[in-house]
């Protein structure tokens, strides 16, 4: 059975997470959309940001990405929830670092200021990367201590 991934975004996340959605299935993930379905200027980033959080959060699945303008507001909504580290990553070497070092559980893409191509280099590279525990275990136990 392969991984399912929770995916949120926004308006202005909307045309990358159609994308995200796509690629995760090419590479044989399972994503679970969680919205929007349709483009509606109007969407609010935590009504999509809550529903992916909530599902790490409680362990439905194991990871989540999200998606808006800046990745400031879906990183905000999401890291409410216990044991979420969601991450705005903008570059691959971003991404690598929030997996390896911080367990990082929710890739958070700023829509406005990455690529669609850059987007999936990130994507790519959360996937890949794994938590390097040793001495930063200890340090990610402490956020939800």
């Amino acid at each position: 059975m392969s991984e399912r991934i929770y995916v949120g975004a926004d308006h202005a996340g909307f045309q990358l997470k159609q994308k995200l959605v796509g690629e995760l299935k090419r590479l044989g993930y399972e994503p679970v959309d969680a919205g929007p379905q349709t483009m509606d200027p109007a969407d609010d980033y935590p009504d999509y940001g809550r529903p992916v959080a909530q599902a790490v959060s409680k362990g439905t699945v194991k990871r989540g990405v999200l998606t808006c303008g800046t990745g400031l507001g879906m990183a905000f909504v999401a890291n409410r929830f216990p044991r979420v580290r969601a991450a705005v990553a903008w570059t691959p070497e971003i991404a690598e670092l929030a997996r390896k070092h911080n367990d990082a559980n929710v890739l958070v893409l700023p829509s406005r200021f990455v690529s669609e191509e850059e987007g999936m280099d990130i994507l790519h590279k959360w996937l890949d990367t794994a938590f390097e525990g040793g001495r930063h275990e200890r340090r990610v136990a402490k956020i939800d201590a």
